[in-house]
């Protein structure tokens, strides 16, 4: 059974920082790519920060010069490092393994405030 935990969201002052952090059970992790989306209600999820199997990572626009992914292959884990954060940054923020098909996690809330 492929589980992707999120934790380390929660209420921020904007210029603020927050980091994620996902761990991932049930799969081999190293083969898969993994990214963060997040999604704002009535809208549809956007990606935000990925990092392949490589080590290669891709940011949305929006994101670039603040936030950070990483992922440590011995502990199954991918974190996002979230500095300089800004209102529009609030969202549901998940974590997905992403292979031959992309698995999701229950997603972690981001809340910034002005």
């Amino acid at each position: 059974q492929v589980q992707l935990v999120e934790s380390g969201g929660g209420l921020v002052q904007a210029g603020g920082s927050l980091r994620l952090s996902c761990a991932a059970s049930g799969i081999t992790f190293s083969n898969y790519a993994m990214s963060w989306y997040r999604q704002t209600p009535g809208k549809q999820h956007e990606m935000v920060a990925s990092i392949t199997r490589a080590f290669f990572t891709v940011y949305a626009d929006s994101v670039k010069g603040r936030f950070t992914i990483s992922r440590d292959n011995a502990k199954n884990t991918v974190n996002l490092q979230m500095n300089s954060l800004k209102p529009e940054d609030t969202a549901v923020y998940y974590c997905t393994a992403d292979g031959t098909r992309q698995y999701w996690g229950q997603g972690t809330q981001v809340t910034v405030s002005p």
